[in-house]
């Protein structure tokens, strides 16, 4: 290829990217967004201290709303009923060695008002992943699950945000 032949490529490879950029704009693509919350303020209860979770949900909601410790104040209280993260063995050899575990990560909540109108009844979400395990990595394997858990951890907000997103006050 030469010289002359180079400003004439990236030419056409600019007016392809834009007719592809212009294509997706018009099929009304858009990257997902949270769901937008319908009230101004909500207090969370029933989290254990220092619980991932509880702080993953505060920092996901204070995008949009107030989040208060006094559940009196707020207009909608997100009252966590259950928080679990459960791993158990699935698979194993003859010798008894771990092959395969599968993580379980639980949270059972409901949402009221102060007042105790119930807004969302007691919901159970279950997220559930398979892990290989090999105990000449097992420190990789441990970060992994660790990871994991952070991945369903982002999972269950995203759920808990959508059905915060349905209520109506």
């Amino acid at each position: 290829m030469s010289w002359s032949e180079a400003p004439s490529r990236r030419a056409l490879l600019g007016a392809c990217a834009g007719l592809a950029a212009g294509g997706l704009a018009g099929c009304n693509f858009a990257l997902r967004r949270p769901p937008s919350l319908t009230f101004a303020s909500i207090a969370l209860t029933g989290f254990a201290p220092r619980s991932p979770l509880a702080a993953e949900l505060r920092r996901r909601l204070a995008e949009q709303v107030r989040v208060l410790d006094a559940a009196d104040r707020a207009e909608i209280v997100l009252q966590a009923l259950d928080d679990a993260r459960e791993r158990s063995v699935v698979a194993s050899t003859a010798a008894a060695e771990v092959r395969e575990m599968q993580l379980r990560l639980r949270f059972s909540f409901r949402a009221h008002t102060p007042a105790g109108r119930e807004l969302i009844p007691r919901t159970e979400l279950l997220l559930a992943r398979d892990l290989s395990y090999s105990e000449t990595a097992a420190l990789a394997k441990e970060h992994e699950e660790a990871e994991l858990f952070v991945e369903m951890q982002a999972a269950v907000v995203t759920q808990v945000l959508r059905r915060l997103a349905a209520v109506h006050v």
